[in-house]
């Protein structure tokens, strides 16, 4: 133990981090650092050749990677609102984009500052709890009227800034910590989310990107996706300046440091989608003397489980409601039970209306369970056709729908992609279909797995109160499960 103490010292010496030791890290400062919109594997950090990020593979190198971290959503605000009470969005009633965080609802940064005594704050892009800014007038008005907008009492310290100045504020903020209190601060970046700006010197040649089997090899897919990353190269050099910061001001050896995405791509099969690119994003945690270099894990870790780990990290017990549990042992070294299940939801997305020629990027209710190789999806509003969530204007999807129309795309595309009315039930096997293209419900050879995620996510639904209706729950004596599935099956192979 002690001659790997001294190799981590060393390590850590090299890389320009002084080094503190378990017993001198005490109660650590959490810094949680979330980028928007960012899909695993975009990180260099897990070979992915399309980006370069240097300051946050030096973070996974220096401390744990994760390679399945799954978000509670595919959007922004049910997603957080689950990072934040270590909930589900449903329990938490933030399936509705525009909604506030109701005020009953415990969040992490409370129960670190009322039983850790820690100075708390939010800044950087919106933090997307206190209701959507773009609801208009007259719903501004009623979240003022009901004293709906609650994170100034929620934190000691709340600012929102663009990416640029979220160093300065994070400045400010120690600032005015006391001596006397570890602090947390919630650091939100809008990269890589749109608008995709970023300097053209960070943009890759669109046509060196790998592209992954559930994108087809299109021009303006390249392009979008060269837009993409290299909003991802610009979040790694701004987050950069915020870890100078800490590391001026005498606060990196004793500072648990966690990144994540808080959803996935703004691209098809990404954001807004419950295929794994809507809710699998990176995620990272570094803390000297405790998380050991190099870790790299593939357990299965829900978005609900950051608050209670970050929670036990500062000492202070899990919220009674939680339903997130504890991954500190996995980042100790010790032994842990791993997820046999995570699970995703998908509400109402933005502000927009409903009308009759809405696709699902607006507005789309359905439920997911993933375990470690199969995925289950419910769809529960099937009769409105897919269109990906900020991106069906461009330039990728309008070249998609005419490969589409002039039936240039394979099969496993165009069922995915076009298939109408959709599926209202999905199941992938992971292991041999990793882009989910080739929909294995009602498959005789695969009813027993397909019965087992059916009742795990029926009990999801019925511990969180879920407002939809139960998926239908297989019996084990049906000669098979296709009678089931009353409707078109997306499957590649039919």
């Amino acid at each position: 133990m002690r001659f790997s103490r001294i190799i981590y010292a060393a390590i850590l010496m090299l890389s320009g981090f002084p080094f503190a030791t378990a017993a001198e890290v005490g109660k650590p400062n959490i810094v949680f650092l979330l980028s928007d919109d960012h899909s695993y594997p975009f990180l260099s950090t897990y070979d992915n050749p399309n980006v370069k990020t240097p300051t946050l593979d030096r973070l996974a190198s220096e401390g744990m990677k994760f390679h399945r971290f799954f978000t509670g959503a595919p959007q922004c605000v049910p997603s957080r609102a689950c990072l934040m009470t270590g909930r589900s969005p449903v329990a938490a009633k933030m399936t509705r984009f525009s909604a506030p965080l109701p005020r009953e609802e415990v969040t992490l940064a409370e129960l670190l500052r009322e039983k850790g005594k820690y100075f708390t704050g939010v800044c950087g892009r919106s933090f997307h709890l206190d209701g959507s800014a773009r609801t208009g007038h007259a719903v501004a008005q009623i979240f003022e009227k009901y004293d709906l907008k609650t994170f100034k009492d929620r934190v000691d310290f709340l600012n929102t800034c663009p990416d640029n100045a979220v160093a300065v504020q994070l400045g400010e903020f120690l600032n005015k910590k006391p001596a006397d209190r570890p602090f947390f601060m919630w650091a939100n970046f809008s990269d890589p989310h749109h608008p995709w700006n970023a300097p053209a010197e960070l943009r890759p040649e669109p046509a060196a990107l790998v592209l992954p089997p559930h994108w087809p090899d299109l021009p303006g897919v390249r392009e979008q996706l060269a837009d993409y990353c290299a909003e991802v190269n610009r979040v790694d050099r701004t987050i950069s300046s915020v870890l100078d910061v800490l590391k001026q001001r005498g606060f990196i050896t004793n500072t648990l440091i966690v990144f994540c995405g808080d959803n996935g791509a703004a691209l098809p099969h990404g954001k807004g989608s419950l295929y794994d690119p809507g809710s699998n994003v990176p995620f990272l945690v570094w803390w000297p003397g405790v998380v050991q270099p190099g870790g790299d894990t593939k357990e299965l870790i829900s978005g609900e489980d950051l608050a209670p780990t970050l929670l036990a990290a500062a000492g202070v017990a899990p919220g009674p409601r939680m339903s997130g549990v504890s991954f500190l042992p996995l980042l100790k070294g010790e032994p842990h039970q791993p997820r046999k299940h995570v699970f995703i939801e998908r509400g109402p997305h933005g502000s927009a209306p409903v009308n009759v020629s809405m696709s699902n990027s607006g507005y789309d209710l359905s439920r997911a369970v993933r375990s470690d190789r199969f995925k289950f999806i419910y769809n529960c509003t099937p009769w409105i056709p897919y269109a990906p969530v900020d991106s069906a204007g461009g330039l990728g999807w309008k070249e998609m729908q005419a490969a589409n129309a002039a039936g240039k795309l394979s099969p496993g595309l165009k069922a995915t992609y076009f298939t109408a009315p959709r599926p209202v039930y999905e199941l992938y096997d992971l292991d041999a279909d990793p882009s989910e293209l080739n929909n294995l419900s009602g498959k005789r050879n695969i009813a027993t797995i397909e019965r087992e995620l059916r009742e795990a996510l029926a009990e999801k639904m019925i511990l969180d109160g879920d407002y939809l209706p139960l998926p239908a729950l297989l019996d084990e004596d049906a000669p098979s499960v296709r009678r089931n599935n009353g409707q078109r099956r997306k499957n590649a192979n039919d």
